[in-house]
């Protein structure tokens, strides 16, 4: 009976063992299925999505990123344009200013009008104002050469009155000089004048150039022959000074 017991309770150790042998296999056997099974699972499942997601960004993104070049690129020639626009303008107005421009000439009675009139200071002086009606800028050179009626000399110039510089006159613009009819001393013998002609000197001051322009004097006009006129100046306030 002992005999039995002990070789059925060896018999059920034997099976025991042999149940735990193959259980232990079992679940070594199910992990290892288990991680096998999982990284393909993934991999299957992750690839086709992410390859369609990197083909869709490729099409999108090369999309917008062309885009801004051309219009770069279109902004960038049309200020090129602009610029040669402006370009051209310019060689128009400078062509325009050069072919009006004239050289300067000597002012004469023939591109000037000369008046003459009386002032009431300085006292026994008169003005000559002579303005330019010519086109062209004209040099009222030194001093205008004065003869007063039939006078047999010019009447005599004012040496202290000489300009810093030319008196030049752009048309439209006028040049003055004062006349002194009687100077020192008192009681020289005065001449009544009707006519005064007026002649403009070159730039080297020999004899005088151009036409004369011929005047009339004031009523009641005397004139000494002690008087004098001053030279060409560019203010009237200048030449009354004298």
């Amino acid at each position: 009976m002992r005999n039995h017991i002990r070789t059925t309770a060896l018999a059920a150790t034997a099976l025991l063992a042999a149940l735990s042998l193959t259980a232990c296999g079992g679940d070594e056997s199910g992990n290892d299925g288990k991680s096998g099974a999982a990284a393909p699972a993934a991999s299957s499942t992750a690839n086709p999505d992410t390859g369609k997601a990197a083909e869709d960004a490729k099409e999108t993104g090369g999309g917008k990123t062309d885009a801004p070049a051309q219009n770069v690129s279109t902004a960038s020639k049309g200020s090129t344009g602009g610029s040669g626009s402006g370009s051209g303008s310019g060689k128009s107005s400078s062509g325009a200013t050069g072919g009006g421009s004239k050289s300067p000439v000597t002012c004469t009675g023939s591109n000037t009008k000369v008046t003459v009139t009386k002032v009431s200071r300085p006292i026994n002086h008169l003005l000559l104002t002579a303005t330019n009606t010519g086109s062209a800028t004209c040099y009222a050179y030194h001093a205008p050469a004065l003869r007063f009626d039939d006078a047999q000399a010019a009447f005599p110039v004012l040496r202290d009155s000489i300009p810093q510089a030319v008196v030049t006159l752009e048309p439209g613009q006028s040049a003055y000089a004062s006349i002194g009819l009687s100077g020192e001393p008192d009681g020289q013998e005065l001449h009544k004048g009707t006519h005064l002609a007026v002649y403009f000197t070159g730039k080297a001051n020999q004899g005088s150039t151009g036409a004369p322009a011929e005047l009339t004097l004031p009523a009641g006009t005397s004139w000494g022959d002690n008087g004098f006129v001053t030279y060409w100046q560019s203010e009237m306030a200048d030449a009354l000074t004298y």
